[in-house]
C-alpha cells in the first residue's frame, strides 16, 4: 500500500478517529528582548478546537507562561489576573483536554500548549466541546520545553502556525524508479531463469545449481491459504501488534539475507578468487563444502541484515539498507515463486485486489474506533509502546525542505506487496514471450503498464490527500494491458492456459525415416540368426522435421556416403577387432545425434 505519512501528519495515525482530527504544527519562540533569533518546536493540535493559520506571518505573536508547576485542571490552578492575551503552557495529566481548554480560555488565554512527558497525542474531545471552544490547543514535548526555557529564558514570545507541505515531493520519482526497476529485472530474471531450466532439464547439473534453480509454481489453492493467512496475520498484527511486530522483523532480517544472497551469488561465481572448498567435516551445511567465496558472501550478507536490524530506527541512513534488502528480498520472491497460467495471475491479483481495498475502506465501518486496519498497521499504532514499523516497505525521506521536518522525519512508502504482485505477472508475460518468441511485447507492455498505474497511484494520493491501497490502480492497469495484448496478438487461448510452459508447447509433425548406419561385420562365433535378431530389436530411428526435409535428406547421403568405404574396407576384413567395431557403433551414434539435434 502506497502511503504518504507527512501532508496530513498524522492522518495514517488518526484520521479515522470520531471528532479527532490531528495535524502538525510549529509554535515559533523567540526572546522578548528580541536579542536571539527566534527557533521553531514542534507541537501536535487538533484542528477541531481552533483552526492555526498558515502563514507565520498571520500569527498572533504572543506572551508564553510557564505554568508547567500546574496541570490547569480546578480553579485553583489558574494564577492571580488570569492568562490575559497570553499562551499558558501547562503539564499533561490529572484532568481531559476540555477541561484543561475550558479553563484557559477562561480565564483570557489565546492559546494552550500542554506539555508532555509522554509521547504526543491528538488533544480529542467531542463535537459540543468542540463548538464551546475557540481558542487552539497543541501538545508540546517536556524536551522541548526545557530547551525554551535554557535558550530563551522565563520572557518568550510565540507564535502558533501550521505551516503546508508540497501536495508531492521529489521522493516520489526514486520510488517509482525502484519500484519499476524491481518488477523489470524481477521479472526478466524470472522469465530468463525458468526457460534455460526447462532446456537444462535433460542434462546433469550439480547438485547446488539445481538447489539455485528450484521454482515454487502457485497453484489456486495456493492462492486461497496465502490470502487467509494474510488476513489472519493482519488482524493479529492489528489487535497484537507489540508482541508480533518483532517476529515480522526478525522474519524480514532472515529473508532478506536469503534474497540478498541469492541476487549476489551469480557476479560472486565469476570471480576467479575464492574457488578452494573447505575441509570435510560434518557440520550442517558445511558438510556440502561450500567454496570459500560463497561461505564469505554468506556472511557478508547476514551482516548486512544484522546491522539494519540493530540501527533500524535511525532515520538518517537506515532507510537506504531497508530499501536494499527489500529490493533484494523482492528479486528473491520473483524469481523463485511462479505463476504458471495468466488463469492463475488473474486469481492472485483480483483476490489481493479485493484483498487491499477491504482492508483499508472497509474496515474502518467494521471497527469500533472507526479505525483502518490496513492503514493502522503499515504505519504503526499511534498507543504502541514500542513505536517500531513493520519493514516490509520502500520508504524514502521527503526532499522538499519543511519545518514540518523538525517533529518527524516524514518518509514516503510503498509496500512490498505492490512489487510483488504485479512482478510475479509480469514474469509471467516475459516466460510466455520467449516461449512464443514474440520480442518481449507482452514483458514490455506490463512493465509499462505498471509504471502508469504507479503514476495514478501517485496522482490519486496528491488529489486525495490520503494513503492509498495502490494495488487498486496497479491491477487493472496491468491485468487489462495483458488481456489486451493477447486478444491483439490472438493468442489468448494459450496465454490463459500458460501452454507455452505449463506444458511444452506443441511440435511441428514428425516423419520417422530409418538411419543408414553401416553394417557391422558379422562375428563368426556368433550364429547369423543372432546377429539378425540383434538388428531387428535394436533399431535406429531418425527423426526428421518437414520444414527441415531437405537438408536432412542430403545429410542423410552424405552420411551413407562416408559409410561406404568403411563398410568395403571392413567386408575384406575376415576378423575385425573389437575396437573397430565399437568406433562404428559410437560413429553410427554421432550421426543419430546431430541429427536429432
Amino acid at each position: 500500500m502506497a502511503a504518504r505519512p507527512a501532508p496530513l501528519r498524522l492522518w495514517l495515525f488518526l484520521h479515522l478517529l470520531p471528532q479527532v482530527y490531528c495535524e502538525y504544527g510549529m509554535v515559533h519562540v523567540l526572546s522578548e528582548k528580541g536579542s536571539s533569533k527566534g527557533k521553531d518546536y514542534c507541537i501536535l493540535f487538533n484542528s477541531q478546537w481552533a483552526h492555526l493559520p498558515h502563514d507565520l506571518g498571520k500569527a498572533s505573536l504572543l506572551q508564553l507562561q510557564d505554568q508547567t508547576a500546574s496541570v490547569l485542571c480546578s480553579p485553583s490552578d489558574v494564577p492571580h489576573g488570569g492568562f490575559n492575551n497570553q499562551i499558558p503552557m501547562v503539564m499533561r495529566g490529572n484532568c481531559t483536554f476540555y477541561e484543561k481548554v475550558r479553563l484557559a480560555q477562561i480565564n483570557g488565554a489565546r492559546g494552550l500548549l500542554i506539555v508532555s512527558r509522554e509521547r504526543l497525542v491528538p488533544p480529542g474531545g467531542n463535537r459540543s466541546q468542540y463548538e464551546e471552544i475557540d481558542i487552539p490547543v497543541a501538545l508540546l514535548s517536556y524536551t522541548d520545553m526545557l530547551d525554551i526555557g535554557k535558550s530563551f529564558g522565563s520572557s518568550v514570545k510565540g507564535a502558533m502556525y501550521a505551516p503546508n507541505e508540497p501536495v508531492l515531493d521529489y521522493n516520489m520519482v526514486i520510488i517509482f524508479v525502484m519500484a519499476v526497476g524491481t518488477v523489470a529485472i524481477g521479472g526478466y530474471w524470472a522469465g530468463s531463469r525458468d526457460v534455460k531450466k526447462r532446456y537444462m532439464k535433460h542434462k546433469r547439473d550439480d547438485g547446488a545449481e539445481k538447489h539455485d534453480d528450484e521454482t515454487v509454481d502457485v497453484t489456486p489453492i495456493m492462492i486461497c491459504v496465502f490470502v487467509v493467512m494474510c488476513c489472519s496475520m493482519l488482524v493479529l498484527l492489528y489487535f497484537f501488534y507489540d508482541h508480533l511486530v518483532y517476529v515480522i522483523i526478525g522474519i524480514f532480517c532472515l529473508a532478506a539475507s536469503i534474497g540478498l544472497y541469492s541476487c549476489l551469488s551469480p557476479f560472486v561465481r565469476r570471480f576467479p578468487l575464492g574457488k578452494c572448498r573447505i575441509p570435510d567435516n560434518n557440520l550442517p551445511y558445511f558438510h556440502k563444502r561450500p567454496q570459500v567465496r560463497m561461505l564469505l558472501l554468506a556472511v557478508f550478507c547476514i551482516s548486512v541484515s544484522v546491522v539494519w536490524g540493530i540501527f533500524r530506527n535511525e532515520d538518517q541512513w537506515a532507510w537506504v539498507l531497508q530499501d536494499a534488502l527489500g529490493i533484494a528480498f523482492c528479486l528473491y520472491m520473483l524469481k523463485t515463486i511462479r505463476l504458471p497460467t495468466f488463469k492463475g495471475c488473474t486469481l492472485l491479483l483480483l483476490v489481493l485486489f479485493v484483498y487491499d481495498v477491504f482492508f483499508v475502506f472497509i474496515t474502518p465501518f467494521l471497527t469500533k474506533t472507526g479505525e483502518s486496519i490496513m492503514v493502522e498497521v503499515a504505519a504503526g499504532p499511534s498507543d504502541s509502546a514500542t513505536h517500531e514499523k513493520l519493514p516490509m516497505v520502500l520508504k524514502v525521506p521527503r526532499l522538499n525542505s519543511s519545518p514540518l521536518a523538525l517533529c518527524d522525519r516524514p518518509f514516503s512508502l510503498l509496500g512490498f506487496g505492490d512489487i510483488l504482485v504485479p512482478g510475479l505477472l509480469v514474469a509471467y508475460c516475459h516466460r510466455f514471450d520467449i516461449q512464443v518468441q514474440s520480442s518481449r511485447v507482452y514483458f514490455v507492455a506490463c512493465t509499462i503498464a505498471y509504471g502508469i498505474g504507479l503514476l495514478v497511484t501517485f496522482v490519486a494520493l496528491a488529489l486525495m490527500q490520503m494513503g492509498q491501497p495502490a494495488l487498486l490502480y496497479l491491477v487493472p492497469c496491468t491485468l487489462l494491458t495483458s488481456l489486451v495484448v493477447a486478444l491483439w496478438r490472438r493468442e489468448l487461448a494459450m496465454f490463459w492456459t500458460g501452454s507455452g510452459f505449463a506444458k511444452d508447447l506443441p511440435q511441428p509433425p514428425v516423419v520417422i525415416a530409418p538411419v543408414n548406419c553401416p553394417q557391422l561385420p558379422k562375428d563368426s562365433s556368433v550364429p547369423a540368426s543372432q546377429q539378425d535378431t540383434e538388428q531387428m530389436t535394436n533399431p535406429t530411428l531418425h527423426v526428421e522435421e518437414l520444414h527441415g526435409s531437405a537438408s536432412a535428406e542430403e545429410e542423410l547421403a552424405d552420411t551413407s556416403t562416408k559409410t561406404e568405404q568403411p563398410e568395403i574396407s571392413v567386408a575384406h576384413s575376415e576378423e575385425p577387432t573389437a575396437q573397430n567395431k565399437d568406433d562404428l557403433e559410437n560413429k553410427c551414434l554421432n550421426a543419430e545425434q546431430n541429427q536429432l539435434e
